[in-house]
């Protein structure tokens, strides 16, 4: 994505531009905008605090979408938007896979010996580990990436650098003097795109996804009969995550995705066997699948 020249505005929220504007959360230059401008490289972006902020922004008609990481390739799932998804009526309308590409990021002109610690989120500073050992840099925690590189452009101080991203080097005027410092070459995280209207009329002839939450009955085997019925109906589950409800042991919700159209008889077969041994289900969202895990599976 070509980045130069972008007018990187933080939009007002009692502005009326709703339809030409999305969330994320973070500051700007994060890697939720880099992901939300590569979906949608027309609207202008709003920077939120929180998940619950850049979600409730599209609840209240605020902005028309979120675009919210859901898990990385490395780090496993993003635990906080697992626990909101139950408490949210936004719809799942889209996903995108974005390759991480960590920079070192320092003082215009900052020569690499010169630096003696970097900060950045810890999941950001745990996938690039080995490097900044190599190079006997020291580690710092902050709140996130991009907040990180923009405390460290405030700082003046050419000891310290942030590993964030190209585009938050782009906005806080730093640069770039190592890139691609991860470790691990496949570290791609997958975001979902949070609209307050399901996607209406979806093509069949496209492979789709689709996302859903169930709470499985308190009784032996439940949850096995329920895979069960996606497998005898040929339906692919790629994604199965669990987390306890309220604290409550005996409680426990799922978040699932399957590789499905709400329209296929299988898929529809199958949740007529969910129902049998779930307390509940709702169906977050069917979607086309990205161009990313479509040429992952070929």
């Amino acid at each position: 994505m070509n980045t130069a020249g972008v007018n990187w505005r933080i939009i007002s929220m009692v502005q009326n531009n709703s339809e030409n504007l999305v969330s994320f959360q973070g500051d700007l230059g994060a890697y939720s905008n880099l992901a939300a401008k590569q979906l949608f490289s027309d609207m202008d972006v709003l920077p939120c605090r929180t998940f619950e902020d850049a979600l409730a922004a599209v609840d209240e008609g605020n902005v028309k979408y979120a675009v919210i990481p859901i898990e990385n390739s490395v780090a496993g799932r993003v635990a906080d938007i697992h626990y909101l998804i139950p408490h949210s009526n936004l719809h799942i309308i889209g996903e995108h896979f974005l390759r991480i590409n960590h920079h070192l990021l320092a003082l215009p002109g900052t020569k690499i010996e010169e630096l003696k610690a970097v900060l950045s989120h810890e999941q950001a500073l745990g996938q690039c580990r080995r490097t900044m050992d190599a190079l006997g840099i020291k580690r710092e925690v902050f709140a996130d990436t991009a907040a990180a590189a923009k405390h460290v452009s405030e700082l003046g101080d050419p000891s310290m650098g942030a590993v964030a991203s190209s585009l938050a080097g782009e906005i806080y005027g730093l640069e770039s003097i190592r890139k691609d410092i991860e470790d691990a070459s496949h570290n791609t995280t997958r975001f979902v795109v949070f609209s307050r209207k399901p996607l209406s009329d979806l093509p069949t002839n496209l492979p789709t996804m689709t996302s859903f939450i169930f709470q499985v009955r308190n009784t032996p085997a439940a949850l096995y009969k329920v895979m069960g019925g996606f497998a005898t109906n040929g339906i692919n589950m790629t994604k199965l995550e669990s987390y306890q409800l309220d604290g409550e042991i005996c409680a426990t919700q799922f978040y699932a995705d399957i590789e499905a159209h709400p329209n296929d008889i299988g898929l529809k077969h199958a949740f007529d066997e969910l129902s049998f041994f779930t307390n509940e289900y709702r169906i977050l969202g069917s979607y086309p699948q990205s161009q990313y895990r479509i040429n992952k599976r070929r």
